[in-house]
């Protein structure tokens, strides 16, 4: 699964420490979700669109692999 988390927080000017405060977890898991080596859960998708204000599928995409 590909995401759009680095794009979306340049566009807020926000460091993954900023955002992993927004949403209430760790700097290490919002790394480990931009580099796909962890898939969030859906609410946690869902608290992240949320911040940025868009939808879960205009941050997360299916890969063909998925």
């Amino acid at each position: 699964m590909k995401n759009t988390i680095k794009v979306e927080r340049a566009k807020k000017n926000w460091t993954q420490e900023d955002l992993a405060r927004q949403i209430g977890i760790s700097r290490q898991s919002i790394n480990s979700i931009e580099t796909g080596k962890f898939i969030p859960s859906t609410v946690l998708a869902l608290k992240m669109a949320e911040v940025f204000g868009v939808t879960v599928e205009s941050i997360f995409q299916l890969e063909k692999q998925d």
